[in-house]
């Protein structure tokens, strides 16, 4: 069997598809894309194609290898992602070849079925408490807002009651057993976390992710030291060796590597698997499509130290289409009362519609986020 062609497009909201095809008819499919950055990721996955016609795709970690060492310039966002694409769509093409799931493949599954949550709130978070107790009468039995909109280097002590006044009004409206998950998005820096960090102890959040930018994450060490609930980051993380470096330094308690980002399920098996030995939980990042979440379900089926999954069905971003609108069968990414069985057909275990997504390409996404400033005109993190 030889790879014969790459076919990919920008769909609705903010993705990308690709479909890998090969000389015998089989294909597998994959989603390598970076939030705002699509059209860079596309130009990446079709320069490494060069890598990949001609080749036998069931050498999946060997044609990994070339795709990260043979350009010499290797890591990132864009390379990564491109690679995760790639990684996802050899993945379910050799599922599809075996006529088995992917998780067989990676060893078996060790759950049936795996938690997940949803995202309430939008990007600057309001009526959290409403949209909370919404999520859980569907059946939740966790959620994740952002904890916070802009917040300069220091800045009012105003700004640390407003999000912990949020938090508090979360978790008044959800009572005392319900996972808080809340994201600072790296929007909080070091002189106001280690006030903000601390004031939401009483709320006994499920975790906190990102509480500063991953260039800072040194800091954490620092500033998070002794708190009573768990620190999570990851999502700007791209390969196993920036996550060596969080592990060893004992500064994570939940890694969450997005299986778009990576280097898709091989990497990600990798993270899971080194996150492990410092006992340490996996949560993977996973705002995107329908391929970034069943890819990230095969991961948490093997994956013992898995306990939470991310999903972006009907959250903020989703304009136009949803997580679901691509799938042949939509019952394959089915959520009930919180939990999402692990994907049983061969491959990734999605069926992707390519009629409509060749449809929808017609329409694309040029998605960017927001840019935000502070009251001085300069620069907020998003």
């Amino acid at each position: 069997m030889k790879i014969t062609r790459l076919k990919t497009w920008q769909v609705p909201p903010r993705w990308l598809f690709l479909k890998i095809e090969t000389d015998e008819g089989c294909y597998g499919w994959g989603e390598p894309v970076v939030e705002g950055r699509a059209a860079t990721v596309e130009a990446a996955v079709h320069e490494l194609s060069d890598y990949l016609i001609g080749q036998d795709p069931r050498r999946i970690e060997h044609l990994w290898n070339i795709l990260y060492r043979a350009g010499f310039y290797r890591g990132g966002p864009i390379l990564m992602s491109a690679i995760a694409g790639i990684d996802q769509a050899l993945w379910d093409l050799k599922g599809r070849d075996l006529g088995v799931p992917v998780h067989q493949l990676l060893g078996g599954a060790c759950r049936d079925r795996m938690r997940m949550y949803a995202w309430t709130g939008g990007d600057r978070p309001s009526d959290v408490g409403a949209g909370a107790k919404a999520l859980v009468d569907k059946g939740f039995t966790a959620f994740k807002m952002n904890g916070t909109a802009e917040m300069a280097i220091v800045d009012s002590h105003a700004k640390v009651d407003e999000a912990v006044a949020r938090v508090a009004e979360a978790r008044d409206a959800v009572g005392p057993d319900v996972g808080i998950g809340i994201d600072f998005h790296g929007r909080v820096h070091r002189p106001m976390a280690k006030a903000l960090l601390r004031e939401l102890e009483p709320y006994h959040p499920m975790f906190v992710e990102e509480p500063v930018l991953p260039e800072h994450l040194p800091s954490l060490k620092h500033i998070a030291g002794g708190l009573g609930y768990p620190i999570a980051t990851g999502e700007r993380l791209h390969t196993r060796y920036q996550f060596r470096d969080l592990l060893v330094e004992g500064m994570v308690d939940i890694v969450q590597p997005d299986l778009s980002h990576c280097g898709g399920i091989s990497e990600g098996m990798k993270i899971a698997t080194l996150a492990s030995c410092f006992d340490v939980a996996l949560a993977p990042h996973c705002p995107l499509g329908p391929l970034t979440l069943a890819a990230s379900l095969h991961v948490d089926a093997v994956s013992h130290n898995a306990f939470i999954q991310e999903q972006s069905m009907g959250i903020h971003y989703n304009r136009d289409n949803d997580v679901l609108d691509y799938l042949v069968d939509k019952n394959a990414l089915a959520i009930e009362d919180g939990y999402c069985a692990i994907p049983q057909g061969p491959g990734l275990g999605v069926e992707i519609d390519e009629a409509f997504v060749e449809e929808r390409s017609k329409v694309g996404h040029r998605w960017r986020n927001p840019v935000w400033t502070h009251e001085d005109g300069s620069v907020a993190e998003w």
